[in-house]
């Protein structure tokens, strides 16, 4: 589905905060973000923590999170520091598009969307439209963020696949997960072994735990910044 033109706005820039459970990819997001900081400004960045202060658009990015029809996003969803939550996913199927809708998500985005298609669609959603974003072809290589293992040369779904299996994630459990299918999964996991040059899934979690593949501390990092705010226990 191709996005509308621009949305016309003389308003300050949107308020966006990024959650996800690792930090490399949520300041991925913010760096394909940065260059349009006179539309979107990117306030906070969450990594296993609720929203801090008042956000037009909350965008969840589901890599590695809870299907997304577990309870975490109705609360999201209900969020009152957040006025509109959006997916941001690999996974636009019929599926998650109507959970979406039951849980009063705002907007469905594809992660192969550019910077420039993703701003359009945070601006439009802040002017109260609904949007389902789904390139005819989901192409991941157009991916712009960052995730564990891109230096090393997994592709972000490939990615997100070893997350789980470091999890300790059966095969069937990824594919509720990532709204994939066995033999999507069993793909994925078999490309990625022969990029990490492991052979067993022992051998992939070890490669994993010591690339990054655990998730970051729970923390409020700051947009602009290597530092970042560990909260008290």
């Amino acid at each position: 589905m191709e996005l509308n033109k621009r949305v016309k706005r003389d308003t300050p820039p949107v308020r966006v905060a990024i959650l996800n459970d690792y930090e490399v990819v949520v300041r991925g997001i913010a760096a394909m973000l940065a260059p349009f900081s006179n539309r979107v400004e990117v306030v906070e960045l969450d990594s296993g923590l609720p929203v801090s202060q008042p956000v037009h658009v909350l965008l969840y990015d589901t890599y590695a999170a809870a299907a997304v029809d577990s309870p975490e996003v109705d609360r999201l969803a209900r969020d009152p520091m957040v006025e509109h939550t959006v997916l941001y996913t690999w996974a636009i199927t019929d599926e998650v598009i109507q959970i979406a809708a039951t849980r009063h998500v705002s907007g469905v985005l594809s992660k192969s969307l550019g910077g420039a298609e993703l701003v359009d669609a945070l601006e439009r959603i802040y002017a109260a439209q609904s949007v389902i974003s789904a390139p005819e072809v989901e192409d991941e290589d157009t991916h712009e963020g960052d995730w564990p293992g891109k230096e090393q040369g997994l592709t972000p779904r490939q990615s997100e696949v070893v997350v789980l299996v470091v999890a300790g994630l059966s095969n069937q459990e990824i594919a509720h997960r990532c709204y994939l299918s066995m033999n999507s999964v069993k793909s994925y996991i078999r490309a990625a072994y022969r990029t990490m040059g492991v052979k067993s899934r022992t051998q992939a979690v070890l490669w994993g735990v010591e690339h990054g593949f655990r998730a970051s501390p729970r923390a409020r990092l700051l947009p602009h910044g290597d530092d970042h705010e560990v909260p008290r226990a």
